[in-house]
């Protein structure tokens, strides 16, 4: 399901990306998607021993070339699919920095298919979408608005480098800030 329906801004009551907090790998303190109002995040549910693993190289390229403009990545490290990220947070940062120089911020190892453990921004993207929507495998990304309006989501097939979600990022980065 690579963009979604044009919606509504969100109002001041509804929920947005904004409203949620990862914890932050390896370190102490949160990750808050409210940082990130007036930037778009590109939302990827990782892990270190996938076929598609690889994709950390293109995510750290797509994050170097567009921070400045506005782009933020967030890595979500999750083991459950195929059991693909085992490690600890340690190992996780350790594979990251050591094998892909990856720079984009990452979370804590998250819950994302036990509906009863799943993580809350994972709750409210199967609220915004349909459970159907949820991650079926490790690399499915989430493209967030600067308002915090969930914009898009593209399977892990989808290339972090290719066309759709390239052009799908310059589009929300184009997009006017509506809290300007």
């Amino acid at each position: 399901m690579p963009r979604l329906p044009a919606r509504k801004a969100p109002t001041p009551h509804m929920t947005t990306a904004h409203d949620f907090t990862f914890a932050k790998l390896n370190e102490p303190g949160e990750i808050k998607l409210e940082d990130y109002a007036g930037k778009a995040v590109l939302v990827v549910n990782v892990a270190s021993a996938c076929g598609f693993t690889s994709q950390y190289r293109d995510l750290e390229a797509l994050y170097e070339a567009k921070v400045g403009k506005g782009l933020v990545i967030l890595g979500v490290p999750c083991n459950d699919f195929g059991h693909q990220e085992p490690g600890q947070a340690s190992e996780i940062r350790e594979f990251c920095d050591n094998s892909y120089h990856v720079t984009f911020p990452m979370t804590e190892k998250v819950d994302i298919s036990t509906p009863s453990k799943r993580h809350p921004f994972y709750k409210w993207v199967a609220e915004e979408l349909g459970e159907s929507a949820l991650p079926r495998w490790n690399f499915h990304k989430y493209l967030i608005g600067k308002d915090g309006a969930l914009l898009g989501a593209f399977p892990s097939k989808a290339a972090p480098l290719g066309p759709e979600i390239v052009g799908s990022i310059k589009d929300a980065l184009c997009a006017p800030d509506k809290a300007a």
